[in-house]
């Protein structure tokens, strides 16, 4: 599998999905931007593309869209690492705790770290609509989007910190200033 083959994959599963869509567009923009410079994988690339899979009508199972998009993938023979983050990104063993999941997860492969945090990095600058957004604004935006009895907001309640550390640890070690993407949201996003 290519970058190429993750977009489409992407496109073939998610454009009828909206601001899911438009979310799922940006962060594969960003990554695609930071992996031509060299500063992300290729793996990252593609699971920036492919980290929302799970929520195409035709590939929900469990209702847990972490675990949906990364078993379809790992039926359709794709990278073990990208498997992997799309399994385990943005703070998905939180939210597998609180769907009573946390075991079918583990069945899965574990992403390489720096990767893991690159792909969580990229999913929490871009906002629902695709738009930029700072890692803290979109976490705030998920956990008033949910209530609070839902399993993605005790989530992300729960993971907050620990997102934003891992954020702020792939920002650095990509050499990305705080402001970014905001500062290049034009010419990246709209590539």
């Amino acid at each position: 599998m290519q970058i190429h083959d993750a977009r489409e994959l992407a496109a073939r599963h998610l454009a009828e999905l909206g601001s899911r869509w438009a979310h799922v567009q940006a962060v594969g923009r960003l990554a695609d931007s930071l992996a031509a410079s060299g500063k992300v994988s290729r793996d990252v690339a593609m699971a920036a593309w492919l980290h929302d899979l799970g929520y195409a009508p035709a590939l929900v199972r469990t209702r847990f869209h972490p675990l949906d998009g990364a078993v379809f993938l790992q039926e359709i023979s794709a990278p073990a690492n990208v498997v992997a983050l799309v399994a385990h990104h943005t703070g998905a063993e939180y939210e597998a705790t609180q769907r009573g999941l946390s075991q079918a997860l583990a069945t899965l492969p574990k992403p390489d770290p720096m990767d893991a945090e690159s792909l969580l990095l990229l999913d929490l600058v871009i906002g629902p609509d695709g738009s930029p957004t700072t890692p803290s604004s979109r976490l705030r935006e998920v956990l008033e989007r949910y209530p609070t009895d839902d399993p993605v907001h005790r989530a992300v309640a729960a993971s907050t910190s620990t997102l934003l550390a891992g954020a702020e640890r792939a920002r650095g070690r990509l050499n990305l200033p705080d402001e970014w993407p905001l500062s290049v949201a034009e010419s990246m996003l709209k590539a």
